[in-house]
């Protein structure tokens, strides 16, 4: 996205001095592609599938919609932890104690189920590869700990260069079945003009579209990757704003790929998959039937792809945001982002501490039925935090919180609160199609 600010020159901050503006340079790229493989997981693509099964192309605009909105909220991340110096749980903290409160409850409920569901999914394409090697549960057991053991044992620079190996591995695979399924280029065009379908509930599955792909807990995570990548000051600015446009380009191609695969191959033949990752490993049979046991195998190596670069993001960034949490519940005044640059963050006990409950815990969830009222609580948490970053993002960006040059512009601030009110729609249906009567 442009400059969104309304200022032209990185003028530098008194608050977060800097090196000089550095070009935007494609050698630099790195947080973009990690944030853009981590919030595209195998959920995210089965829910643009079933858009283009169920809807054709009519959608397409609101997946471009969707990446041009996480764009903002990526942006506004990256921003303030170059232009304040500060990480953005230290911006929270500074909003009032119920931003500690709730981002507590959050990480330890959200973590604990997402763990298991990060194994599970990481799981199933090995187990599709492999049949006869081992159960589900153990396939999920094994990418946990493999998780794990990367995680803890190597710093930043080597997570970014296998996320972009994956992430090479999931474009050529999406890419490749667009391509295998011929889309039809002129319904494709046609797919960008804002339509909704003639459907029951357009407007909310248009929205869904909108706010569901790559919209996790991973866009406030960008800025910590940032600095992890050794960014700080605003003298990196524009090297961070070309980073994360390359980030949601990307995602979009994996969105508009996938959403070709579901428009020409399920939408055409009135083919339906199920929900949630399942529905990936059915598609595999359907590619498999039409195209050959090759195309079938490349398939389900994108879905693993797409799979583990989430686990391990999460392992990676939910996990610096947690150590950053805890150290400033530990006395530190100030979080500043030379921890995060330097290293010592990632090799901090409060760090491996998160990694270890991301790990062990959620594996009880891999062998029996899934809580019932911690999966509710876990949906309205889930639902609650990206209102919550693009309301607050709004809040300390236009505040003296943040260097005046450095402040949202008209732009910024419309995508902004664009993206909280999406968000909150979004999260009050959630809420609301929960079983309540079922949780007392």
């Amino acid at each position: 996205m442009a400059d969104t600010t309304g200022n032209t020159q990185d003028t530098g901050s008194a608050t977060a001095p800097g090196p000089h503006p550095r070009k935007s340079s494609w050698r630099h790229i790195g947080p973009g592609i990690v944030v853009a493989a981590t919030g595209v997981g195998a959920g995210d693509l089965v829910a643009t599938l079933i858009a283009g099964s169920n809807f054709g192309y009519t959608l397409l605009w609101a997946a471009v919609v969707g990446c041009l909105v996480k764009i903002s909220l990526a942006e506004a991340c990256g921003r303030w932890h170059l232009s304040t110096g500060r990480t953005l749980f230290d911006g929270w903290a500074s909003l009032g104690r119920w931003t500690t409160w709730f981002f507590a409850v959050y990480a330890v409920i959200w973590g604990f189920v997402y763990g298991a569901a990060a194994m599970s999914s990481s799981a199933l394409p090995l187990q599709a590869l492999f049949p006869d090697v081992m159960d589900l549960e153990y396939w999920g057991i094994a990418c946990g700990l493999v998780g794990l053991v990367f995680v803890w044992f190597n710093k930043y620079a080597v997570f970014e260069k296998v996320m972009t190996v994956l992430v090479g591995v999931m474009f050529v695979v999406t890419v490749y079945l667009a391509f295998r399924v011929t889309p039809n280029l002129g319904d494709a065009f046609a797919g960008l003009l804002p339509v909704l379908p003639d459907e029951k509930d357009s407007v909310l599955n248009t929205l869904g579209l909108i706010g569901g792909v790559g919209g996790t807990i991973t866009l406030a995570a960008y800025g910590y990757w940032v600095n992890a990548k050794g960014w700080t000051g605003t003298g990196w600015m524009k090297v961070m704003r070309l980073d994360n446009r390359v980030a949601y380009i990307t995602t979009g191609v994996f969105v508009v790929a996938m959403l070709f695969v579901g428009a020409e191959l399920l939408h055409s033949a009135n083919i339906a998959i199920s929900g949630g990752d399942q529905g990936l490993i059915q598609l595999g049979d359907v590619l498999e039937d039409r195209y050959g046991a090759t195309t079938g195998t490349l398939f389900l190596v994108g879905f693993f792809a797409a799979s583990f670069t989430s686990l391990i993001g999460v392992w990676h960034g939910v996990s610096l945001m947690f150590a950053d949490f805890l150290a400033r519940q530990r006395g530190e005044r100030q979080a500043r982002v030379d921890e995060l640059a330097s290293g010592r963050r990632e090799r901090s006990w409060t760090f491996r501490a998160y990694l270890l409950w991301l790990t062990f815990p959620p594996m009880i969830l891999l062998f029996q039925d899934e809580p019932f009222r911690l999966i509710i609580i876990y949906g309205v948490l889930g639902a609650a935090f990206m209102p919550f970053l693009a309301l607050t993002l709004l809040w300390l960006l236009n505040s003296s919180r943040t260097p005046r040059e450095w402040r949202n512009g008209a732009l910024s601030n419309g995508m902004l609160a664009v993206a909280g009110l999406l968000f909150l729609v979004l999260a009050v249906k959630q809420i609301w199609d929960q079983p309540w009567s079922e949780f007392f």
